[in-house]
């Protein structure tokens, strides 16, 4: 017998053959693999160069539709609603905090009047001294009279609650600055988990790529494998199905991606079908120090800060409840103008008339007595004040643990990311390993799955951990009011 042996794409194939006619069939099928393989090859390499030549082309188009980080921020601060909606209403408080709101300043006021009257008369008189006056009979007599007025009011001491009355109003601006604050604090953090987000389905998608890279490899391999009489065909159609799951998961993948460039998308408030670029890495910040945090929290978290003026807000109250138990007095002014026009037919005594009246002087007003009112409404504000601290200190504590357990997941994710990063080094080794043993029939393809997945799944954990690394991170920085200036 005659012993013929045939590379094909590295693979060796040993056929014993009893006569040429065999061995010719053999070659024939040989050569159609070697054409099959060279044309595979041949439209590999032509697609590598259009790959190549396009991304020439479009490589300056591509480079100016990434959008970075600080892009994302910046547009999201000029546009998101929330933020507007705060600086509206900080405008509202400041436009409050003005003398006149306080009761500084005094109070002007005008009124005038004009009446037209229309009138009948039909009058009988009393005899005087033995005379008798005819009666009186008219119709549709006309008099008129006007009155104008200008008055005026200051307070000029109201136990000084129009002092406490300022004070208050300049703390509700406050308040209203720091609201926007937690806002912007608020959109950033929203706009980096979108914007990492983003990353991170990008990075699974590139991961679902190269599983489909290799189960791709596998079917062509199988297929060549079949044909020449190595494998079954049902190693053969499970490397097909096994293809078909990948490209359904990298499907999926495509989708989930796209979604999160929505997200992004709405939170910038562009159209949703706005396609954009982003970068392929996440950078961690492994510098964060728990008790410069804590610091940062109690001195400038904004939550924290706002409730501190509503503190405030809440003693001056109390301090303007009070000032109503003292007197007020308030210095009035006025000027008056009358004047008044009667038919002479009509028997009035007077035809024409006009006065003017200047007065002035001051007024005391002092609460007696109102039913326990007052002494209610003081104890009320006193209540409103300790509620106040007792807020604040819940508050405080709340953030305080909220920090410790935050800060213990960035811990963990961080122990996790770099367990992780050495599972994929070995994982990917593994993968290695058993696709050279399944290419030399060495392995199972159920081996080679099994490997396949277990570095899938491995890169997805590492992603998964890299992702909550940075939103741990991104969490921290927010209730330490940094976020501001770490991440941009």
């Amino acid at each position: 017998m005659n012993s013929f042996q045939l590379s094909v794409n590295s693979f060796q194939l040993s056929v014993i053959t009893g006569s040429p006619a065999r061995l010719s069939v053999i070659v024939r099928f040989a050569d159609d693999i070697r054409y099959s393989l060279f044309t595979t090859h041949f439209s590999l390499i032509m697609r590598y160069l259009l790959f190549i030549l396009l991304c020439f082309v479009w490589l300056p188009t591509i480079s100016q539709n990434v959008l970075t980080l600080d892009e994302a921020i910046t547009t999201a601060l000029e546009t998101n609603y929330s933020i507007k909606i705060s600086k509206a209403r900080e405008a509202q408080a400041h436009n409050d905090n003005t003398r006149g709101n306080a009761g500084m300043l005094p109070v002007v006021s005008g009124n005038a009047q004009k009446i037209y009257n229309l009138t009948n008369i039909n009058q009988v008189f009393f005899p005087v001294n033995g005379t008798v006056r005819d009666p009186l009979s008219l119709t549709g007599i006309n008099t008129n009279n006007s009155n104008s007025n200008i008055t005026a009011a200051w307070t000029v001491f109201d136990g000084w609650g129009m002092f406490a009355t300022a004070n208050r109003l300049q703390e509700i601006e406050k308040l209203g600055k720091t609201n926007v604050k937690i806002a912007v604090e608020n959109t950033i953090a929203q706009v980096c988990v979108a914007y990492y987000d983003i990353i991170r389905q990008k990075q699974r998608l590139k991961a679902f790529k190269n599983a489909l890279d290799i189960s791709k490899t596998r079917q062509e391999l199988a297929k060549v494998n079949y044909q020449v009489g190595t494998s079954s065909k049902s190693d053969y159609l499970a490397a097909q199905v096994d293809f078909n799951q990948d490209e359904a998961a990298l499907v999926g993948q495509e989708q989930n991606l796209q979604n999160a460039k929505v997200n992004l998308n709405a939170q910038l408030l562009r159209d949703m079908t706005t396609d954009f670029n982003v970068s392929d890495t996440i950078v961690f910040n492994k510098n964060l120090a728990l008790s410069q945090l804590k610091q940062n929290i109690i001195v400038r978290n904004p939550n924290l800060t706002a409730l501190e003026v509503s503190k405030q807000i809440a003693i001056l109250a109390e301090k303007e409840t009070r000032s109503l138990r003292m007197p007020q007095l308030d210095l009035v002014g006025g000027l008056g103008y009358t004047t008044s026009a009667n038919n002479a037919s009509a028997g009035f005594g007077i035809k024409n008339g006009e006065n003017t009246a200047l007065n002035y002087g001051a007024r005391v007003s002092v609460n007696i007595f109102d039913g326990h009112n007052q002494k209610r409404r003081e104890q009320n504000a006193k209540i409103n004040t300790t509620i106040s601290n007792y807020q604040i200190a819940d508050l405080k504590n709340q953030l305080l643990a909220f920090l410790e357990r935050t800060f213990n997941v960035y811990q963990n994710s961080l122990k996790l990311y770099n367990l992780e990063a050495q599972n994929l080094k070995i994982a990917k080794q593994n993968v290695g390993l058993a696709f050279e043993r399944y290419k030399f029939g060495n392995s199972t393809p159920i081996e080679f799955r099994e490997a396949q997945r277990n570095a899938v799944a491995t890169e997805s954990r590492l992603i998964e951990a890299a992702f909550n690394v940075k939103i741990t991170e991104i969490e921290l920085l927010r209730l330490s009011s940094s976020i501001s200036e770490e991440v941009r």
